[in-house]
């Protein structure tokens, strides 16, 4: 039986004389810096721009929400690219069994999948966020939705659209959980980086991240195959310093091209590629299980006035979209050679052209550079002109992982450190928080 949740105290008591942490963005991020500023005694207001919090994260779980992951570290590190030394002093102090045992003080206990990915014993999102949610509520935690913001005013406070026009708001610091710029219709629609960028921050574009690609497929092969899976299939790629790489797994056969669990691990290889070549070349072996010398031998027997389809299907197992990958890959001639027809089978080359748009991604790169951030993830205000104590969190910064829970443990930690980093701030030039707010 799963324990029940621990609340946080209730620092809810009025009046109360308490500095207070002013939170933008609703998400794992912004939810995090609350809890652990309210933990702290201190005023929390969070305004969310939709009609409720999580919403990204809920939709994440739909499947099935993966929290985490169990690779144990610095492998677990590694998944964040050239951003794995930052990322993981965030992970120093929240990593993913701290992540797990924080998800049990909610009454969720988790499982390690045979993958490795961690996911709640329901597979639900919605348990966990209702009752994260109602603690942060009873703790004194204030969530206003429906408040977009637009950024600060020339007065330096920040402005928000709200139903009933335009509110000004100020508070003795702030976290920005802003999200990034995937999924824009559930939030996270990238508008800040205009008015954070017009202030001075370093901010880099937003671009696709575990994202598909186009290939200009024919109409033939698009109109028949969309949709299609192929499984099993071993990638081969080159990745940025040139090694040659592979891995295996699923992907699915779109309109337009190519996507899955499979290309979206390779994504940021292949997207930097293209950003840099025009185009990047994917290598999928169709037959995993059998070996090129193989191959050539059973492709190489006499067809004995059987189809090409049928040789296929009966010397090499390839059927359906595999099959039909050949046809839309290798000329009509060189199909007749049972070499060139076995090498293919094994290193079949599909040119991708483009990544596909940022708002079909399931997460976005790029964002506020870690640059321009302290290791509490502070803004410099010198050097931006904005008020002090402004900090930022989440999918908004400049970092990117994998699917498998990576993704989701960076944001909870990356919230955990900007709260406790506002915290320390308050502590230091707004004073502590008083007796009667806990």
């Amino acid at each position: 039986m799963a324990p029940t949740p621990k609340p946080l105290p209730d620092m809810s008591a009025e009046p109360t004389s308490a500095p207070r942490l002013v939170v933008v963005g609703g998400g794992p991020a912004g939810l995090m810096a609350a809890e652990i500023a309210r933990a702290a005694g201190f005023e929390v207001d969070l305004y969310e721009a939709k009609g409720s919090v999580g919403r990204k994260f809920l939709i994440a779980g739909k499947g099935g929400l993966n929290l985490t992951h169990g690779e144990p570290r610095p492998a677990f590190d590694a998944r964040y690219f050239e951003r794995c030394e930052a990322v993981g002093r965030w992970l120093d102090d929240f990593d993913a069994a701290a992540l797990r045992e924080w998800a049990r003080g909610l009454g969720v206990d988790s499982y390690v999948g045979s993958s490795g990915r961690v996911f709640p014993l329901d597979r639900k999102a919605a348990p966990l966020l209702r009752g994260w949610v109602r603690r942060l509520r009873e703790s004194g935690v204030r969530l206003h939705v429906q408040h977009r913001c637009i950024g600060w005013d020339e007065a330096g406070a920040l402005r928000f659209d709200t139903p009933g026009g335009e509110l000004q708001v100020r508070g003795d610091a702030v976290v920005l959980a802003l999200g990034g710029g995937s999924w824009p219709e559930l939030g996270s629609d990238g508008a800040w980086q205009d008015w954070l960028a017009g202030h001075g921050v370093d901010v880099a574009p937003l671009r696709p991240s575990n994202c598909g690609f186009d290939i200009d497929w024919s109409t033939h092969f698009a109109s028949r195959h969309a949709g299609a899976p192929l499984k099993p299939v071993i990638a081969h790629w080159h990745d940025a310093a040139g090694d040659a790489q592979s891995l295996q797994g699923e992907c699915v056969v779109t309109a337009s091209g190519i996507e899955g669990s499979l290309v979206y691990a390779l994504s940021a290889a292949l997207r930097d590629t293209i950003e840099r070549d025009g185009h990047a070349t994917l290598r999928l072996d169709l037959t995993p299980g059998r070996d090129l010398a193989r191959l050539r031998r059973d492709l190489g027997r006499p067809r004995a006035g059987r189809s090409l389809s049928e040789h296929l299907r009966r010397q090499a197992g390839l059927t359906g979209a595999k099959a039909a990958l050949l046809y839309e890959v290798l000329a009509s001639p060189r199909r007749e050679d049972a070499e060139q027809l076995a090498d293919t089978i094994k290193r079949l080359p599909l040119v991708l052209r483009r990544a596909r748009p940022l708002a079909e991604a399931i997460s976005s790169a790029g964002g506020v550079r870690l640059e321009a951030l302290d290791r509490d993830l502070m803004l410099d205000a010198t050097a931006t002109g904005l008020p002090p104590g402004v900090f930022c969190a989440g999918e908004m910064l400049d970092w990117e992982a994998p699917t498998g829970g990576y993704l989701l443990t960076a944001c909870f930690a990356s919230g955990r450190r900007a709260g406790l980093g506002a915290v320390a701030w308050l502590r230091r030039h707004a004073g502590k928080p008083s007796a009667a707010s806990g």
